[in-house]
């Protein structure tokens, strides 16, 4: 399987047309056998618990997408959001920002300290202890070093490729690691996580991919505290350079 993935991402056209079925399918949600499988079990299902004496079934309301082998889970989000707040919560901020990151995941963070969302797309909930603030991360409504705890995990890799509603922006992530350096204050912190390649890669419109080395130029008036790197499922310490499938990397900053 790994040298099938590799002969894949070493050609432009066969990973386009891999990322370009991928998004089809996901946009659908629909596998056709697996559907047909999962259906005919349901058919039979009720079939079974109608001849069951004590069972009523009042109400048809199928769930046959849920019956699965694993528990569905995005590995990358799942390990670079319990790095981040187990990061957050040994700091202890008394209030600690956040930029367009997992909702679910800053909904969580607002309970142990108070926490500001900023993200171009409101949220329809109220929390305690968890505030929204509609911006731009390329324009963001705070002065110069003002922040004292920030995250923007998954995020900038997004900046500048419409896929959100944003404008075009060819230096999207450029201008937003900018705007993150600029508003958060000296010896403040930062937590980020963006995918990492071989090379600077647009993968478009999904995301740009960074090498290590183009991450810390962008971060050059900041110290890296930890850095760790999300590769087939598990989390490693160091950057594989020439690695030919992308992995995510997760860094801690501090502003000089």
């Amino acid at each position: 399987m790994h040298k099938i993935k590799n002969i894949i991402y070493k050609n432009k056209i066969l990973l386009s047309l891999y990322y370009s079925f991928k998004a089809i399918n996901n946009y659908f949600k629909i596998n056709i056998i697996k559907f047909i499988k999962d259906s005919y079990k349901y058919v039979k299902d009720i079939i079974k618990m109608k001849k069951h004496p004590d069972f009523k079934i009042n109400y048809l309301y199928p769930c046959i997408n849920d019956n699965t082998s694993n528990t569905p889970l995005n590995i990358d989000y799942f390990y670079q959001d319990t790095w981040a707040i187990n990061k957050i919560f040994k700091e202890k901020p008394k209030k600690h920002y956040d930029i367009g990151s997992n909702a679910k995941t800053i909904g969580i963070l607002s309970q142990f300290t108070n926490t500001y969302m900023v993200d171009i797309r409101p949220i329809p909930v109220k929390l305690k202890g968890l505030n929204f603030i509609k911006g731009d991360i390329c324009n963001l409504p705070f002065k110069n070093n003002s922040i004292k705890s920030l995250s923007s995990l998954c995020v900038i890799e997004h900046i500048g490729l419409g896929r959100y509603g944003d404008k075009l922006d060819a230096f999207g992530s450029e201008k937003a690691i900018k705007e993150i350096i600029r508003v958060v204050k000296k010896s403040g912190n930062i937590y980020i996580s963006v995918p990492v390649f071989k090379q600077n890669t647009i993968f478009f419109n999904a995301h740009r991919a960074f090498t290590r080395k183009y991450i810390l130029k962008q971060f050059n008036n900041c110290k890296l505290i930890e850095e760790k790197y999300i590769y087939n499922r598990e989390m490693k310490p160091k950057y594989i350079k020439n690695n030919n499938t992308y992995g995510t990397g997760l860094f801690w900053f501090k502003k000089n």
